[in-house]
């Protein structure tokens, strides 16, 4: 993650955000006296807001672990071509 001071980031505010949204990184912005802080596009929290959803849902990450289980041992169920098809929207 890039930093940069709230000086900067006020200068070059239109060219900092959109840096943040196309290159889907975080920027942390330090201030002189006080705390930094962290920008980033509305997408991206959105996908992180998700990731801690299932990493604190435990019977979620315990279907995932059973999946994963019977997958690593060739077990389990296995779509069909079609079933795939409108899974990936083809």
């Amino acid at each position: 993650m890039d930093t940069i001071s709230v000086n900067k980031f006020r200068d070059n505010l239109k060219c900092l955000v959109e840096q943040v949204i196309n290159q889907h990184e975080p920027l942390k912005v330090t201030r002189r006296a006080g705390e930094a802080f962290v920008v980033i596009s509305a997408d991206d929290w959105e996908r992180e807001q998700e990731t801690l959803y299932v990493l604190q849902n435990t019977s979620l990450m315990q279907q995932i672990s059973a999946s994963l289980k019977t997958h690593s041992q060739g077990q389990g169920y296995t779509p069909t071509q079609e079933e795939l098809n409108e899974i990936t929207g083809i």
